[in-house]
């Protein structure tokens, strides 16, 4: 079994964690990969936003009665 001392002045007081290079990698690679998709969740929600705003999409209703008042216009 190998043994490492990590002094306290790296760390400082935080959590470290050891992994595999090829799994550091892995985990970079899918971050950001995910980074790529909020992007697009971003575009996607101002494309929404917009849409509220010229009142393409409507709701959420706080009752039912609002509701069927916006389904008679």
């Amino acid at each position: 079994m190998n043994i490492i001392t990590i002094p306290k002045k790296i760390v400082k007081g935080e959590k470290l964690v050891a992994i595999p290079c090829k799994e550091y990698e892995e985990l970079l690679r899918i971050s950001k990969k995910k980074a790529g998709v909020q992007f697009n969740f971003d575009k996607d929600l101002n494309k929404i936003i917009k849409d509220v705003k010229r009142d393409k999409i409507v709701g959420p209703f706080s009752s039912v009665q609002k509701l069927k008042k916006s389904l008679e216009k």
